[in-house]
């Protein structure tokens, strides 16, 4: 079987085929979609940002594909909606200003959706081809957590747990790779296979075999030493629970159990209405945030310059006096001065909406639905209600090792993953290893061709990269540059930039155990380039 790396599925979806990316938890599906949305930008062209939920869209600072493609919460289209949708100026605006599209979480779109959206496309572009012929980049792992169909369709999916009807007892069709508009795509499959989460090879074991359904009592061996008592959970440690009324109760008891008088931090807002309402339902800080001395936290959103990302960990240790804001000491032992990020959504360059709130939750406990796409050092699992395919297993792969784990309990669900997955899993893959077969025996000059022709037809510029402007003239530069070219034969990115998905990368894979040979092999940099770096990031402490 090959194996898709990261920069192979990059290097096709530079060529613009529609692709769908998808690999395990960890693999590195978000640093994939960031790298190619920086080439994006770096070459003039801005690509349309979404995803299937609110929580998935704030993460990664885009529009739900519902309100990209103005269906709302639709669940089909009538002839009179199509003509309406294809007649809203704003809806329309985007669409035609659109070159690539990028659903993330696709997971938890029903095949309904995806239809819908490339009817959408295809009559706002009055083209006939899949979604009027943007490049379609479909993100996610379909072992995740899978669409849900409810009573009631506007609540919000975790006010509704109650009314929840297992879709796979009305529909067989019930994932978006069963639509239409996913076989008018056809997209090249680029299944990434490195794992950049856990490195605790049992763990991985464990994972592997729910995944593959494969799961055995030698599997759960593993797991019952990571079964506790509740009285000896770790107390710094997030809970996961299935259901947002135990999140709630742990949280607000256990906070009330610090002594003192609560600070309290109110979320500012900005912009249209609706889409600020969205903003702050989808954010995983809350409305208003009460905080003391000694709680526990969560860091809510991505900013490795400031020795955090979504899903770090710490308690509040002082409330600066003149701000008020407070000073979080994580886990690692860096001390962070917080204060308010914001959450926001553009359009053609606009800022439409905009919240802004301290990054952080309360983080004693949170539901298995908001954990999904982060990463987190330990987490006490209470996963005796579990009632989804896959919920368990969405559990369970956010912590990076074994010895982070720790289990109240568990059900028969826990360990399952859909069926229906299963089969496709197998067909992904190996559709994955052929298109890394046939990618590999075009020519680097045609490959080339290939994405600058994309970039061109996307109304992009294609500009030499370090042309006369890095090399200089004489002996000396020559020497150099072929010093430098020598050198990148070994370490491709030696003496290039740091980007934030590389810091970010970089953090998750040092602090889930990573060897300094294998941080070399992953970035292609020298091992002082590597060290340097740590250091600057707050890992490790320089010495002297």
């Amino acid at each position: 079987m090959c194996l898709m790396t990261q920069s192979e599925a990059l290097v096709i979806l530079k060529t613009g085929a529609n692709v769908f990316l998808t690999g395990e938890p960890g693999a590195g599906k978000s640093h994939t979609i960031n790298e190619y949305t920086r080439y994006l930008r770096e070459h003039s062209i801005e690509p349309a940002i979404t995803a299937s939920t609110g929580i998935a869209a704030t993460h990664i600072g885009g529009l739900t594909i519902h309100s990209w493609a103005g269906i709302g919460i639709k669940k089909s289209l009538s002839v009179y909606d199509l003509d309406r949708i294809a007649s809203t100026e704003h809806v329309v605006k985007r669409i035609r200003k659109a070159k690539i599209l990028i659903i993330d979480e696709v997971s938890m779109l029903g095949p309904n959706t995806l239809n819908m959206v490339d009817q959408v496309c295809r009559e706002v572009l009055g083209s006939q081809k899949a979604f009027g012929g943007l490049q379609i980049i479909l993100v996610g792992d379909f072992f995740q957590l899978p669409p849900i169909v409810h009573k009631n369709e506007a609540l919000d999916p975790e006010e509704r747990q109650s009314d929840l009807i297992f879709e796979e007892k009305v529909s067989e069709q019930r994932f978006a790779y069963h639509s239409v508009a996913w076989v008018r795509a056809n997209p090249v499959v680029c299944y990434l296979t490195e794992q950049h989460r856990q490195a605790d090879p049992k763990f991985l074991e464990v994972l592997s075999a729910i995944r593959h359904n494969e799961f055995t009592e030698d599997h759960l061996a593993h797991l019952t030493p990571r079964v506790i008592d509740a009285n000896k959970a770790p107390k710094n440690a997030p809970k996961l629970y299935s259901h947002n009324a135990d999140v709630d109760r742990i949280n607000e008891a256990t906070l009330g159990n610090i002594e003192g008088t609560p600070k309290s931090f109110v979320m500012q807002s900005y912009g249209a209405p609706a889409i600020v309402a969205a903003l702050k339902k989808s954010c995983l800080s809350p409305e208003v945030l009460f905080l003391k001395e000694g709680a526990n936290v969560m860091f809510t959103k991505n900013n490795p310059k400031e020795g955090y990302v979504n899903g770090t960990l710490g308690t509040v240790v002082s409330f600066n006096l003149y701000s008020g804001y407070p000073t979080i000491k994580t886990r690692s032992g860096k001390l962070i001065d917080v204060e308010p990020a914001e959450w926001s959504v553009e359009e053609s360059g606009r800022v439409r909406a905009r919240i802004s709130q301290l990054p952080l939750r309360l983080a004693w406990a949170i539901t298995v639905h908001k954990s999904q796409g982060q990463s987190l050092d330990e987490a006490v699992m209470d996963l005796r209600d579990v009632f989804e395919y896959g919920q368990g297993y969405v559990a369970l792969s956010r912590v990076r090792s074994l010895a982070g784990l720790y289990l109240l309990g568990y059900n028969n669900r826990t360990f399952e993953v859909h069926p229906d997955v299963l089969q496709k899993d197998i067909e992904f893959r190996d559709a994955s290893d052929a298109a890394a077969d046939a990618f590999e025996k075009i020519p680097q000059s045609e490959l080339k061709q290939m994405q600058e022709n994309f970039i061109k037809v996307s109304g992009g510029q294609v500009v030499p990269i370090d042309e006369g402007k890095t090399r200089p003239s004489g002996p000396t530069g020559t020497q150099q540059a072929g010093r430098l070219a020598r050198l990148r034969e070994q370490f491709p990115n030696a003496y290039r930039p740091w980007s934030d998905g590389d810091d970010e990368k970089l953090k998750d894979m040092f602090e889930g155990g990573s060897t300094p040979s294998q941080l070399q092999k992953e970035f292609g940099r020298q091992k002082g380039s590597i060290h340097a770096r740590l250091i600057k990031l707050g890992l490790i402490e320089e010495t002297g």
